[in-house]
């Protein structure tokens, strides 16, 4: 994981070793009946070569793959400047020991923190109003604050996960992150799954990443239209309130579920609609087009090469609306992103190959989707 998105000048760095010349002819001679050479260089501990492929992209991937894995090297095909390169990294097939265990243990203490954390929503302290080890049952009122959460980010992970499966990348299981409800309110820092390998194109990379974000909603959608049908509208307190913000698809909802709101009003949602709409902010979230983020994968795949300086413009976009709405939140989100997550993002091994029409359009739709899900001022009090 980077840790900064630029490169520092003063920072000591260890250049990688380049193939030998044998190695480097060696390779070259694996692939000329599949890319026809014209020029051949080396970059860093990889290879390089200038030419044309002899066959279509999508059957030269695992050709050269095939070639080139005794070596220990993965191919990735790219266009830049009108030319067609091949570069050979010594990327070996991975190989990561699976630990259940781990995923099943994660998600078992993110249920316990949201189920706390619903207990909260449902107007129950632990440890403050109500002894968790004597009164258990009442942490049954966090149950459907819970369960519904849980339910969204899941189905979100496994969209990606056996999508990815589907294209033959190699993908972990989700691992679920609790955190405790005085640190975070809602119990968790959602769930995330790990790419081992590169996608195979574009077309798989933006089926992978447009899985989870679209599949989080198809039960996001239903919990909160439930949800609100369970809910109330009620006056503000005088003393005040936490506000949770309005995106333009939750007025929407709420305006067809439960009518206008009168002024003085607001709605005081039931914990299920609660959920959907961490569900709602979630996928905003992820659809931002930055970095390695769902929204930043789908980026790739429409823009290729313009990937960063969309990243890059999008972390000022969050900044200027944090500045805009008065919103701390943004401007926390820009920070994480851009220390956290960074600008990069891997290409996959055919990158030559176009994204097909209808994923162009659907990849425009999620943008659009973005702007419907984002709340201008996420959490406040009133």
């Amino acid at each position: 994981m980077r840790l900064w998105p630029f490169a520092s000048a003063s920072r000591a760095k260890v250049e990688p070793v380049a193939p030998s010349p044998a190695m480097q002819d060696a390779l070259r001679a694996s692939v000329e009946d599949v890319f026809a050479v014209h020029g051949q260089g080396h970059r860093g501990a990889g290879v390089i070569f200038s030419g044309g492929l002899l066959v279509e992209p999508a059957r030269a991937v695992p050709l050269l793959e095939a070639r080139l894995r005794p070596y220990g090297y993965t191919p990735f095909l790219s266009r830049e400047h009108g030319a067609t390169w091949l570069q050979v990294l010594p990327l070996g097939g991975v190989a990561a020991r699976a630990r259940p265990w781990l995923n099943v243990l994660l998600f078992a203490l993110t249920l316990v923190s949201t189920i706390a954390a619903g207990s909260l929503v449902a107007g129950w302290v632990p440890w403050l109003t109500f002894d968790p080890a004597r009164e258990p049952g009442k942490l049954l009122a966090g149950l459907p604050f819970a369960t519904t959460l849980l339910a969204i980010l899941g189905t979100h992970e496994f969209g990606h996960y056996f999508t990815a499966r589907y294209h033959g990348a190699s993908v972990s299981l989700p691992y679920f992150i609790p955190a405790p409800p005085p640190l975070f309110l809602f119990g968790t820092l959602g769930a995330v799954i790990r790419m081992r390998s590169p996608a195979r194109d574009r077309n798989a990379l933006f089926d992978i990443a447009v899985a989870g974000p679209l599949a989080g909603l198809a039960v996001a959608l239903p919990a909160m239209w439930l949800g609100l049908g369970w809910s109330r509208i009620a006056p503000v307190p005088a003393e005040g309130a936490m506000s949770f913000g309005d995106s333009l698809l939750m007025r929407g909802l709420v305006y067809v579920v439960l009518g206008r709101v009168p002024e003085g009003m607001d709605v005081f949602v039931h914990p299920v609609a609660l959920a959907g709409w961490v569900g709602f902010f979630v996928t905003a979230l992820n659809l931002f087009p930055v970095g390695q983020l769902d929204g930043g994968r789908i980026a790739y795949a429409l823009a290729g090469p313009h990937h960063r300086r969309i990243s890059t413009v999008t972390a000022l976009a969050l900044v200027a609306l944090g500045i805009v709405t008065g919103s701390p939140n943004w401007l926390v989100f820009a920070v994480l992103v851009t220390l956290l997550v960074g600008f990069h993002h891997v290409p996959p091994l055919d990158d030559v190959t176009p994204l097909s029409p209808g994923r162009y359009a659907l990849g425009v739709f999620c943008f659009v989707l973005l702007v419907l899900l984002i709340p201008p001022v996420p959490v406040s009090l009133t």
